[in-house]
């Protein structure tokens, strides 16, 4: 009996050795189950098309495809002369074009990964964020990604009913398209008039709720508005706010430890000496807040998530966020003097400007991280080129 190793067409990684038995089809059903795909012709390395289980030798290497001809591998979507490129945006492909990617935001993140190097005949991702058919990885919302993309095709910003300016605005901000972020600051704040006409609730309001939620329930406060409300040194312990307006609040040493914050709006929100162990903030904007002496290590161990936060111009000066994940956060102008960031996570963060005087960045992480004019003075540990380089 013969065996065989087969792969996707138009990839060489994770092949799989499978029996010859008796016919192809027999042959393209087992390919069918370990790909997961439906199997429906194999080729050779050479592009020929295999009918007969006899032209199968012993210990060769074959391609399966669903139907479509063979894709000879030299001819990937990172060619030199390829102008088309596929991204799978949260398991969604989209088929666009290089210049469509790069020259209506050339500094965004989508123009960073494809432009072309002065030396090589390579783009600058990794190949190992590619899927098997050669699309371009990126794990975030496909949803709010096509508006987007159309934006950068014929540059103007058109959303569907159905579809929230607030996502696009967020993701918007992770690929760095600077030229709409106003436009959909502004689409943001009309969504809130027209669905958050009643007003904004108080701290009576959230005392009120505290008190008469058993100590066993979640209390939610997921959407609400709370703008400019005083909620200074309340117990909030794993409360969830997720999307809640809290623009303004004055949270000056609140216990937030465990909230889910979430996409929430902190923006110029006072947080001055609050607690904000194991904190979900995930893209939320905290732009110009105050985060002074902020405490964000969890005895424990347990970190907090500020992936893709929003800290462009916050001040968080003196706070220990030791293993904070910051990963792909703005953070662009910030204060971060004489913080605690042993090993903290700030892979991709932008830190342009920002004062990271007097510092503890021991084993943090800042590969990839946009260091542009930051200030380092009076360190206690020094960088390492590990720490930094990709």
């Amino acid at each position: 009996m013969k065996r065989v190793i087969l792969f996707e067409n138009g990839s060489d990684v994770n092949g799989k050795v499978f029996m010859v038995t008796h016919s192809v089809d027999e042959l393209l059903k087992a390919a069918s189950v370990k790909f997961n795909i439906i199997a429906k012709r194999i080729f050779t390395p050479q592009g020929g098309e295999i009918d007969d289980i006899k032209l199968i030798r012993d210990d060769d290497i074959l391609y399966v495809s669903t139907g479509e001809d063979f894709i000879e591998k030299n001819k990937n979507i990172t060619s030199r002369n390829h102008e088309w490129v596929t991204l799978n945006v949260g398991g969604k492909l989209f088929t666009t074009t290089r210049s469509t990617l790069t020259h209506k935001e050339p500094m965004s993140m989508l123009a960073r990964m494809f432009i072309e190097k002065e030396d090589s005949t390579q783009f600058r991702i990794s190949p190992s964020k590619q899927d098997n058919s050669g699309a371009f990885l990126i794990d975030r919302s496909s949803t709010y990604f096509e508006p987007l993309l159309n934006y950068l095709r014929h540059g103007q910003l058109i959303l569907d009913g159905n579809i929230s300016a607030a996502g696009v605005l967020e993701e918007a901000r992770f690929y760095g398209f600077e030229g709409i972020i106003g436009t959909l600051e502004e689409m943001v704040n009309e969504e809130n008039k027209r669905h958050k006409g009643a007003e904004a609730l108080n701290r009576r309001d959230i005392l009120k709720a505290i008190m008469s939620t058993p100590a066993t329930s979640e209390l939610r406060f997921q959407g609400v508005n709370l703008a400019g409300a005083d909620l200074s040194r309340l117990d909030l312990r794993n409360i969830n706010f997720k999307y809640a307006n809290l623009r303004g609040c004055s949270l000056v040493g609140a216990n937030l430890s465990g909230c889910c914050l979430e996409r929430a709006d902190l923006s110029y929100a006072n947080l001055e000496n609050a607690q904000l162990v194991c904190v979900k903030m995930v893209c939320a904007n905290l732009e110009a807040a105050n985060l002074h002496s902020c405490n964000f290590e969890d005895p424990g161990g347990l970190s907090a998530n500020m992936e893709g936060v929003n800290l462009k111009g916050a001040n968080l000066e003196g706070s220990n966020m030791a293993s904070v994940n910051l990963r792909v956060a703005t953070l662009k102008n910030g204060i971060l003097k004489n913080c605690d960031l042993r090993s903290a996570v700030l892979a991709g963060a932008d830190l342009e400007s920002c004062d990271l005087s007097g510092s503890d960045l021991h084993e943090a992480n800042l590969r990839g991280a946009n260091l542009k004019n930051a200030a380092f003075e009076l360190m206690q540990t020094p960088l390492h080129m590990s720490q930094t380089v990709r």
